[in-house]
């Protein structure tokens, strides 16, 4: 009798080496909840990842034919392929159960969320990963709420450190 081990929650990423992280996305939109997802990779992707080259700065994902694709991932080119080298801009294929396929096509169709790449990383096992977040678009009132808060929690540090 084989004993199955549940998949890690989202708080036990187990990120060994972060390549690429969206930094902007926690400021533009409301973290719902967050997903590990395998990347179908190439090569020469995998070799240029690996060298901590790659941007998600402006990439976003989207459901088309029942699969999740990575859209506007920059990858550059490995500096030592040949003719054989990937395109840098190319969609990939990220790779989910179908369960998480549904529940995130229903979430993005349904209440209109967006499902935004918080970073690509190599797990422990050396594996390439994404960390795909559904989220809801922040309005302009949010985003000064938020730099309102990053200030003021700037400020206590401050005020913090000089008075002991």
């Amino acid at each position: 009798m084989a004993l199955t081990m549940a998949r890690p929650q989202h708080s036990l990423f187990d990120k060994a080496k972060t390549v690429a992280e969206n930094r902007r996305a926690r400021f533009d939109y409301h973290i719902e909840d967050k997903f590990e997802a395998g990347i179908a990779l190439t090569g020469t992707e995998v070799k240029s990842l690996r060298f901590g080259e790659g941007t998600i700065a402006e990439s976003y994902a989207e459901v088309k034919g029942g699969e999740i694709w990575l859209i506007n991932s920059n990858v550059p080119e490995f500096s030592h392929g040949n003719r054989f080298n990937h395109e840098p801009r190319r969609p990939r294929k990220l790779l989910l159960h179908e369960r998480e396929i549904s529940r995130l096509q229903g979430a993005v169709e349904r209440k209109g969320m967006t499902l935004v790449p918080l970073s690509i990383y190599f797990n422990s096992r050396g594996r390439a990963k994404v960390e795909l977040a559904l989220a809801k678009g922040k309005n302009a009132a949010d985003k000064r709420d938020t730099v309102k808060e990053r200030d003021w929690k700037r400020e206590q540090a401050r005020l913090m450190r000089e008075h002991g």
